[in-house]
């Protein structure tokens, strides 16, 4: 039976065995069900967003989408884990910080902070996502009038920061997690009771950050993270809620060890608030040993392969491509993948197949307890169905689904097979600050984001998991949102109309369709014409109307024009297929822009060279064939530029600089990109 038969024979099953079910299987969610609503007046009427709470229209509104930027994943001292808990930064800082403000930071002196910190630049929106584990449990192990402060084990998690952190890490990385009974008690309710005060107060510190005012200069989002580290492998995410109604307790990892059992917990969870909306974004599925891929704990049946496909493209549409822990875009070296080596899949890398790397902490005891040390692993391949282990130390095999450009890959195929996509995910990125410092990405003045990241000797030295010179400064989430509000943001979020960077706020925007003018790039009305005759990063191809037709792709990206932003050296189409025999494959494509002489004097730190304020360009693909299952999605790229440990070992007297400032065993330079969501178009039979 050939790869073709085989997928037609599939989809008559599926339908088949739908129908012998519990009648028609839940379909994926369209553009059409995030429309906007009716509304109260004419002029809210016509906007392109669907109001869900009371506030003042923004005054500052278009159909064509604003680039805003901002973090969806951010820190402070109510996460257990948290550098701010030395410092005593709260989410109401972060808040702060975002919007300009400068914090209290490191030094620290006699307990105390007293150095400060500002964004070169505010953000435009923020959701603090302090873990939903274990805020019931820091409270009562840390405020003296609980009933456990007393405890052997509050005194011991509160001995220092590390100890805590491992203490309570314990819990997240089983498999069937519970609460701890000599915290919580054998039933756990302690810990939920002493709960509600830290999570009011998150959500009071959003309610008070949110500018409700037709200015609409600033949005917070209520959220948290959901912290699933099972077989010390990442299964994280991040919970953000539409409005301000939310459940009266996150949803955590104890309560839902497996994502799909999230999303029930969450759904029944919402009910108890009315109007209660979410999404989930999962991040650094670069350390996720293959738990990222679907159908965890479900029996994969079609039918539940089909309704697991429609509840993840319903409540999980992005997930985060690039933070602090490293680059989840792509790896080069897949055996299940077609295609040439792209060597900025390596920026900013930490796992790489068959290539031996130095990691700070990658040992673990005859008793699965983790090990201060320094160990070598080769990362390889998982083997078909493999789930690995110790992904968060840098160890443990590489799945497919731990990157976003073969995961998509496996989602076609599922697509092919079953006629839902179950890995349909667009991007953002964010910082994964534990320091809350939001939005903290410049690799010139990066002061760290996790405990013992203090100093630039600290910075310097192989850290806990991908921390200290294993890590960056992480970046920013970008949306095309019709204004600055929660409901047009949650609404960009849904249609997968985002974007990710390394950083810098570059601007990239991409449109698809299927007879666009080559011209296109020298018009005014550009972005109109591309939403006319197409759609936007994160949509679906409309059919083609004839069996020849090609896809015509309107790619634009423009350098962030602040000292931070280098200029761009290329515009590149990612394309990704599933071909007649059933293999994966992937491409690169240069759509404007080419090599460039841009160097780095790596004594200053200074960039030189040429380069482009923007770039632009309509690509027809040529090679198209109708019956492949294909993505495509843009990268904007920078010209090189000093990555920020070459400005940390500036900083120090050359006899006092660690080995690392010479010995060439970590890159010296960068370069900085932003990705877009992807366009989709799926094989029809």
């Amino acid at each position: 039976m050939s790869f073709r038969t085989r997928r037609a024979f599939l989809l008559v099953l599926t339908a088949a065995l739908s129908a012998l079910a519990c009648g028609e299987s839940p379909e994926p969610a369209s553009p059409s069900a995030f429309a906007p609503e009716a509304s109260t007046g004419a002029e809210e009427d016509a906007r392109l967003v669907r109001y869900t709470e009371e506030r003042a229209p923004c005054d500052h509104y278009t159909p064509n989408r604003l680039p805003l930027f901002g973090d969806l994943h951010v820190h402070t001292e109510l996460s257990f884990d948290a550098a701010a808990n030395t410092i005593g930064a709260t989410p109401e800082d972060a808040y702060r910080y975002a919007k300009g403000e400068a914090i209290d930071f490191w030094p620290i002196e006699k307990g105390k902070p007293v150095g400060s910190f500002a964004i070169d630049r505010p953000l435009d929106f923020l959701a603090v996502t302090d873990h939903g584990e274990f805020l019931g449990e820091r409270r009562l192990c840390r405020d003296p009038e609980s009933p456990r402060y007393d405890a052997a084990f509050c005194q011991q998690a509160r001995s220092d920061e590390r100890t805590g952190m491992m203490l309570f890490g314990q819990v997240i990385t089983t498999e069937n997690p519970a609460r701890l009974p000599q915290v919580c008690g054998q039933e756990g309710q302690l810990c939920r009771d002493w709960a509600r005060d830290p999570w009011k107060r998150l959500g009071d510190a959003a309610e008070a950050a949110y500018d409700r005012s037709a200015a609409c200069t600033f949005t917070s989002l209520k959220a948290y993270e959901y912290t699933g580290t099972p077989g010390t492998s990442n299964y994280h995410r991040n919970v953000i809620f539409r409005n301000g109604n939310v459940p009266p307790f996150p949803v955590s990892y104890v309560d839902a060890p497996y994502d799909s059992a999230l999303w029930e917990g969450l759904d029944a969870a919402c009910l108890e608030a009315d109007g209660c909306e979410y999404l989930t974004i999962p991040h650094n599925s670069n350390l996720a040993n293959g738990r990222m891929a679907p159908y965890m704990r479900l029996a994969p049946t079609i039918e539940n392969r089909r309704a697991y496909a429609a509840k993840r493209q319903q409540r999980e549409p992005i997930m985060e491509i690039f933070q602090h822990k490293g680059a989840s875009e792509c790896i080069n070296g897949l055996s299940s993948v077609l295609g040439a080596p792209d060597e900025l899949c390596d920026v900013e890398a930490v796992r790489f197949i068959g290539r031996e790397e130095v990691y700070g902490v990658t040992n673990v005891d005859e008793s699965g307890n983790l090990a201060l040390g320094e160990a070598r692993e080769v990362t390889q391949e998982c083997g078909e169905g493999e789930i690995g282990s110790y992904g968060m130390l840098g160890a443990g095999c590489v799945d497919a689904t731990d990157y976003l450009r073969s995961g998509l890959l496996v989602g076609l195929e599922e697509a092919d097979a079953i006629g839902i996509n179950s890995v349909k995910l667009g991007v953002v990125a964010a910082t994964d600050t534990h320091a809350a410092t939001p939005g903290a990405v410049d690799e010139a003045d990066w002061r760290g984001h996790v405990s013992v990241e203090s100093t630039p000797q600290e910075r310097l030295q192989p850290g806990l998991l991908t921390s200290g010179i294993d890590g960056n400064p992480g970046g920013l989430a970008g949306v095309w949102a019709v204004e600055n509000s929660r409901d047009a943001i949650f609404d960009a979020m849904l249609r997968r109309e985002t974007f990710g960077t390394s950083g810098p706020r570059i601007t990239p925007r991409f449109f698809g369709g299927w007879d666009y003018d080559a011209d296109l790039c020298d018009r005014t009305d550009m972005v109109e014409a591309g939403y006319a005759g197409g759609v936007p990063m994160g949509g679906d191809l409309s059919a083609p109307a004839s069996a020849d037709a090609k896809p015509v792709f309107v790619a634009t990206a423009t350098r962030d024009p602040s000292r931070m932003g280098a200029p761009l050296q290329q515009l590149q189409l990612v394309k990704g297929w599933i071909d007649e025999e059933g293999q994966r494959r992937a491409q690169v494509i240069v759509l404007s822009g080419g090599p460039s002489d841009a160097s780095v004097d790596l004594s200053t730190g200074e960039r030189s060279g040429e380069g482009h304020d923007s770039l632009c360009a309509v690509y027809r693909d040529e090679d198209f064939d109708p019956s492949n299952s294909t993505y495509y999605y843009v990268r904007a790229v920078e010209n090189p530029s000093a990555r920020w440990s070459v400005f940390d070992c500036l900083r120090l007297p050359e006899s006092e600089r660690p080995a690392v400032c010479s010995d060439g065993s970590y890159p010296q330079t960068v370069q900085e990109m932003a990705w877009t969501s992807p366009i989709w178009h799926e094989a029809k039979e």
